[in-house]
């Protein structure tokens, strides 16, 4: 079952939002942290197309000289974990004070920090290579551009950035998932060449994108881009 069916939507009209969206989706995916990680872990083992980008990814660090991956959105830390399989020194930080306490569990030894990609606390330049899996779908379309230039921000020049999401147009409010557990978060769906105008200006080179269907999404988008020098 794609990641996205894991819970009930309602179509809504976008925005307007205020800082109160943070606060919902922090609360729902502490309700929803135990079993979002049962129902989760094993979707990378039917998503061969993603490994191979993940490998790509992890290739394209190696090439920058290696050096810290953070994985931001990380919830229940199962790309961390994977990052870490393939032998990046990968992190995680996520909104949830729950999802990080199952990825901790879950991923003994690994580094996992509570913070928010609208506010990123890292070091300018500090890790060689960033990855955002599906957890830009909750950030509203007013607020990816300051996302972005955090991300860009803490990257190394020339340091890979890999993004995923749903491809479509419009917004769902995310009602029940992972469980028949009540939720209250948006989930935006894009399209690429919107995607690809808000990397670029924020300073990044796109340097491949797909849209696929697998157990991840039913119309998932991959975005690979690098930080311009």
């Amino acid at each position: 079952m794609p990641l996205e069916d894991l819970g009930s939507v309602r179509s809504v009209e976008p925005g307007p939002y205020t800082d109160d969206w943070l606060a919902d989706t922090r609360t729902s995916y502490d309700l929803v942290a135990a079993s979002y990680a049962e129902l989760t872990r094993h979707l990378l083992d039917e998503t061969p197309e993603e490994r191979a980008v993940l490998a790509l990814f992890a290739e394209l660090v190696r090439a920058q000289g290696g050096g810290p991956v953070v994985d931001v959105g990380c919830g229940t830390g199962r790309i961390t974990g994977h990052l870490r399989k393939l032998g990046l020194d990968a992190f995680g930080i996520d909104l949830s004070p729950g999802m990080i306490d199952v990825a901790r569990r879950d991923q003994p030894g690994v580094r996992f920090d509570l913070g928010s990609m609208t506010d990123l606390t890292l070091a300018d330049a500090s890790v060689t290579g960033l990855v955002a899996w599906y957890s830009l779908i909750h950030i509203p379309d007013d607020d990816i551009s300051s996302v972005l230039t955090h991300f860009r921000r803490v990257l190394r020049p020339g340091g890979p950035l890999l993004l995923s999401f749903h491809v479509g147009d419009g917004s769902k409010m995310k009602t029940e998932g992972y469980g028949g557990h009540p939720m209250k978060v948006y989930v935006h769906r894009r399209q690429h060449d919107q995607m690809i105008e808000w990397l670029n200006e924020a300073d990044f080179a796109v340097e491949a994108h797909k849209t696929l269907t697998s157990a991840e999404s039913k119309l998932g988008g991959i975005i690979l881009a690098r930080r311009q020098p």
